[in-house]
């Protein structure tokens, strides 16, 4: 054979066994975002914050152009991911959020951010659990042990809520409408973040303090359960129509911080945090579907970057600092990732 035939033989097995590819096909298939802008949401409470910067970057490095995340309530996120004016978010809670799916078509849900890992429920701080053997909410319903949370003066206890247009703020609503805690405890619904930092700072002046809560959050790591505050349990449980169904997945086992009961019964179903797509967009963008169905964030990861933004790490900067390195000190996993992401492609 000669040189030249040689040649050409190797050329044509490079070819067939796909060695050789066309000019720019490694590019295309390294980054099938590019091109692409994508139109990204965010939840208004900030501890959502943290795996939306994360899922970007991730984006991102997949080279697509990540149009925000532009913040917003539920209600008008839902609503634009209907009409396909906003793309997707991954601060979709379940089966909390169930009732906004109900309200609009044309939305999906890919993959999970936190599986089964998001608790929420009403809490108090330990010591005056103690003093007066309270475990359960109901408890409180007592005048005299309301009036140990009063900070007004109105014989009423205070508890911090959720504000308007969040999901929790729906359940803990039909909480009091269903079992009439109202003539006993006022629900502060303004801004979470200061309303619980001004729960906290009564909690250091040695006053008893009563607020709901969910997990990942920061709170839960400066008011720790069983050490600062326990988890209140309840006797009765009611949920909004839609979660109706749900009433007996509303108790956790082994719940650290819930005092005198093995299962512990907190009034609400555990969630998961999951992305939520517009369904045009998804179909038409195999790679993103195939990046949410693999990634996720670990439990921990969130608490702790919470913390931080609570001590001060908290603007817009601080927060892509930390979701950078929360990606680098996880490349191996994040390459698998973003490898099916491009084997998708």
């Amino acid at each position: 054979m000669t040189p030249m035939a040689r040649i050409r033989t190797a050329a044509t097995t490079a070819l067939c066994a796909g060695v050789l590819a066309a000019p720019g096909a490694a590019m295309a298939d390294d980054m099938p975002g590019e091109g692409v802008t994508i139109n990204m949401a965010q939840a208004t409470w900030d501890t959502g914050w943290f795996p939306a910067e994360v899922y970007k970057q991730l984006l991102e490095e997949l080279g697509y152009t990540v149009d925000g995340p532009t913040t917003l309530d539920n209600p008008p996120f839902y609503e634009s991911a209907s009409f396909g004016d906003l793309d997707l978010w991954v601060n979709g809670w379940f089966p909390l959020h169930n009732t906004y799916l109900e309200r609009v078509d044309n939305v999906e849900l890919v993959g999970y951010v936190v599986e089964a890992g998001a608790l929420e429920g009403y809490l108090i701080d330990r010591a005056t659990a103690e003093e007066y053997g309270i475990t359960h909410i109901e408890d409180i319903l007592d005048p005299e042990v309301a009036q140990a949370f009063d900070a007004t003066g109105d014989g009423k206890a205070e508890m911090v809520g959720c504000p308007p247009g969040w999901g929790c703020e729906e359940v803990i609503s039909h909480h009091f409408e269903e079992f009439g805690w109202d003539e006993y405890i006022n629900v502060i619904s303004a801004d979470y973040a200061p309303s619980m930092a001004d729960a906290i700072a009564r909690y250091e002046g040695g006053e008893s303090i009563f607020f709901y809560t969910w997990t990942p959050n920061w709170t839960v790591s400066e008011l720790v359960p069983g050490e600062d505050v326990v988890w209140l349990q309840m006797e009765n449980v009611s949920l909004p129509e839609g979660h109706g169904d749900l009433v007996d997945q509303t108790s956790v086992a082994d719940l650290e911080g819930c005092q005198g009961a093995e299962e512990c019964n907190l009034g609400f179903p555990a969630n998961d945090i999951r992305p939520v797509v517009n369904a045009d967009f998804i179909e038409e963008h195999p790679a993103v579907r195939a990046l949410l169905e693999n990634a996720s964030i670990d439990l921990q990861a969130i608490f702790d970057q919470n913390a931080l933004m609570h001590e001060g790490e908290d603007s817009s900067d601080d927060i892509a600092r930390h979701a950078a390195e929360y990606i680098e000190e996880n490349r191996e996993q994040v390459d698998e990732w973003l490898q099916a992401a491009r084997d998708a492609s």
